[in-house]
């Protein structure tokens, strides 16, 4: 744990009323501050339970008390958003989900947490570039409403957008009117990969434009929708068979809408008298290993809990996050691929990029 205090943070302490009677030695001790405690964590993507430990610090008492807000905050945030994406990727049942909340996030740094988390929680990727930048994570996007606007007309948008990204281009329908925005991707054809609905009826919307694509002879063109979506509103449009490729979701995912608070608690459960361990008085709670349930993992029979191999990662982590399956407390053995696998699990550790199927900026 990088935690430290630099000269003028020391001096601002100092000018503090609360800190006046604080001897020398204080401050000459936050000069030499240096964690030196052991830090214990679940891994990140890991199943937790309520009443289950996530973490656990082993170091002298001050070193322990000190990080305490900043782990809370850390955790619970992002926790919250890695939460929220598993159940819009499960709503989506292997439909990829892009990360598009950076605008609706309550800071711009939380924006960019929020993509990493969101991508641990199973979305294939993140519009946010200085996250892709940070943390590996693949960046995806479409034109912004006022790339059409500034065009004397939509088609010649259309097709300046079309000649600098070729088939990664994806047109953003629904800044004039939807259904002739369809109709004049198709009089343009290829190259391209899809179109993007961000507002209106998705399933009535998303059925003319599919009819409207394959007439044209863009059977292959994809389609995504945006724009005030869910879990909830996701999974009935899946259910009700709109023919939509991909979505992509903001606020409700950046602010996990339906529950933008966490409980989390951080407390003593051991501390040294006379050279022994023992629990403090009181009610603390007792010390407790961070591990799941002894007599079960989260995994799939066909799929590494790992590295995800055999199938995309959206439908690996979120379906992971819904099955529970009996391992006796042992990691599943990757079945596909096991040479790759220690390579793959360190790579999706650090957000490294499996395969995508949406275009990447």
């Amino acid at each position: 744990m990088n935690l430290r205090f630099e000269a003028d943070e020391i001096a601002y302490l100092r000018s503090l009323p609360n800190f006046r009677s604080a001897p020398a030695g204080f401050w000459d001790y936050l000069a030499d501050f240096r964690f030196t405690g052991n830090v214990f964590a679940v891994p990140e993507g890991t199943v937790i339970y309520e009443g289950q430990p996530i973490l656990n610090i082993r170091a002298p008492l001050v070193e322990g008390q000190l990080p305490e807000t900043w782990l809370l905050s850390a955790i619970t945030f992002e926790t919250l958003v890695a939460s929220k994406a598993a159940r819009i990727a499960h709503a989506a049942q292997g439909r990829d989900v892009v990360e598009f909340g950076t605008r609706r996030a309550h800071t711009p740094e939380a924006g960019v947490l929020g993509a990493r988390a969101a991508f641990i929680g199973g979305c294939v990727g993140t519009s946010n570039t200085l996250a892709g930048f940070r943390y590996g994570i693949p960046v995806m996007g479409t034109a912004a409403h006022s790339w059409v606007m500034s065009f004397e007309s939509e088609s010649e948008a259309f097709r300046q957008l079309q000649q600098l990204l070729g088939d990664r281009t994806v047109q953003l329908l629904d800044t004039y009117d939807v259904l002739e925005g369809a109709r004049e991707v198709g009089r343009l054809g290829g190259p391209l990969w899809g179109v993007r609905i961000d507002s209106g009826d998705f399933l009535s919307t998303s059925t003319n434009v599919r009819r409207i694509l394959d007439a044209a002879g863009l059977q292959q063109a994809k389609i995504m929708a945006s724009g005030d979506l869910d879990e909830t509103k996701i999974a009935a449009l899946v259910a009700a068979g709109a023919p939509i490729d991909a979505f992509g979701v903001g606020t409700e995912l950046a602010v996990s809408g339906d529950a933008p608070s966490m409980g989390a608690i951080y407390k003593l459960v051991e501390i040294e008298s006379h050279g022994e361990m023992r629990p403090p008085p009181s009610t603390a709670p007792k010390r407790k290993p961070c591990l799941a349930p002894s007599n079960s993992s989260v995994s799939l029979s066909s799929i590494c809990s790992r590295c995800m191999t055999n199938a995309p990662r959206t439908r690996g982590v979120a379906e992971a996050l819904y099955h529970r399956r009996r391992t006796g407390g042992k990691a599943s053995r990757c079945r596909a691929n096991p040479g790759a696998c220690q390579r793959r699990s360190a790579a999706v550790a650090r957000g490294g990029p499996p395969n995508r199927t949406i275009p990447r900026s």
